[in-house]
């Protein structure tokens, strides 16, 4: 069993994505916990309200949603809803929200069984839960308790399975016609927002891109750029817009330009501690693999958890690179991380790396020996280019010059007005 942990600032977004899955038939809501009715008479409106109104009684916990994923190994398909509710009951007792109102939702959208809970961190009491190192601890003593007391598969410590780690969000591609545009893109949107932690547009686009979205702004210096204007698209499986673009003021979660900068300065600290992991990542990788690829390295990190999203200009030059990292919820720009970690220095650390033919000083040089390829892209190796730099900071020789030793003795010239005799 494979057990993810996620807060977020929103309890409505978590409970409209998991709902917006039930309306679609991807979902159902198989069981409640705390709440002061049972399930068969619970309505959409009382489900939520319980967990708003609990809220209402410290409305200084600003992060105070809690969505948690229960992810079971493929064979084990036949869990009964009776048997997920009770492996859901035991792990929120030994996370310490045995008490706390929430709802479980068991998922139909991917190849494993997994079910999703939704619950909150106010008590009734009004006190706050503390989560720090929750998911290292509690969860994980929770995890092999529950493995062994419901004689589950196991999950391999540090070698989750990339699946696993992919499915922390539970959200499929949008393939336009296959249902709702807006709901579509809504269930997306109440998922990522809350959860990653981005702090540009840009940042945003690199994992709404994963699920054929796009936030877009315009073009600079029409009106709805100059009005802070946002609206969300569906793209193609080659990413681009296709289909009716919606206004972000049309969503329920009010997800408009305004609504993220709030977001993107809150984000910017609490993504700090999350560095580190993607920095060794990459690193590790490179210590392990002395020479490899940017496809294989991509590889590395997916089986990490980790996307990197690469950008390439027309002519297939890579400019800039995105880090998503699915476990954390955070997003990276490489130059972010720091100049190692940047597309130009990740290209050099590859053993792919070509040097394209565009230099002008190397076109011109009268040293360049080009090598054709099937595309008809020339480019040059890396010691042709030493070899070329090399010829052209060296000083040029000179035939004419003659050495001070073999000069003759230049004759002093005289000063105006002085003879021969003074």
């Amino acid at each position: 069993m494979v057990a993810v942990i996620n807060t977020g600032h929103s309890i409505r977004s978590i409970f409209n994505y998991n709902e917006n899955k039930v309306s679609l038939g991807k979902a159902e809501c198989i069981g409640e916990g705390n709440y002061p009715i049972d399930l068969a008479d619970l309505t959409l409106d009382s489900k939520l309200k319980t967990l708003l109104k609990q809220l209402e009684l410290n409305k200084n916990v600003t992060r105070n949603s809690v969505h948690i994923s229960l992810n079971f190994d493929q064979s084990e398909k036949e869990f009964s809803n009776e048997k997920l509710m009770e492996i859901a009951q035991v792990y929120m007792d030994k996370i310490g929200f045995g008490s706390q109102p929430y709802l479980v939702y068991r998922h139909y959208d991917a190849a494993h069984p997994h079910i999703h809970i939704v619950s909150i961190k106010v008590k009734s009491d009004g006190k706050r839960i503390d989560m720090q190192n929750i998911g290292k601890n509690q969860s994980e003593n929770a995890r092999r308790e529950i493995e062994k007391d419901f004689n589950l598969i196991p999950a391999e410590s540090k070698k989750i399975s990339n699946d696993a780690k992919q499915i922390t969000s539970a959200i499929q591609k949008i393939q336009y016609g296959d249902s709702d545009s807006k709901k579509a893109i809504s269930g997306v949107l109440n998922y990522v927002i809350p959860n990653y932690k981005f702090t540009t547009i840009g940042e945003l686009n690199a994992v709404l891109n994963l699920y054929n979205i796009s936030a877009e702004r315009g073009l600079e210096g029409s009106k709805m750029y100059q009005h802070k204007g946002l609206m969300y698209q569906i793209l193609d499986e080659q990413k681009k817009p296709i289909g009716v673009p919606i206004k972000a003021s049309s969503f329920y979660l009010k997800p408009t330009l305004k609504n993220l900068e709030l977001r993107f300065e809150a984000n910017k600290k609490m993504r700090v501690p999350h560095m580190k992991r993607i920095k060794n990542c990459i690193d590790f990788a490179f210590l392990k693999n002395k020479r490899i690829s940017l496809e294989k390295l991509d590889q590395i990190l997916s089986s990490e958890g980790i996307n990197m999203v690469m950008r390439k200009n027309s002519e297939g030059l890579l400019y800039g690179i995105t880090y998503i990292d699915h476990t954390s919820k955070c997003i990276f720009n490489g130059s972010t991380l720091g100049s190692s970690y940047a597309a130009k220095a990740i290209q050099e650390r590859c053993e792919d790396v070509v040097i394209k033919s565009q230099n002008k000083i190397l076109n011109n040089s009268e040293h360049t020996e080009f090598q054709s390829t099937k595309n008809g892209i020339s480019f040059i190796s890396a010691e042709q280019v030493q070899k070329m730099v090399d010829s052209i900071i060296s000083p040029e020789y000179n035939g004419e010059y003659i050495p001070k030793e073999l000069k003759g003795t230049r004759r002093k010239r005289k000063r105006k007005g002085q003879s021969d005799n003074q």
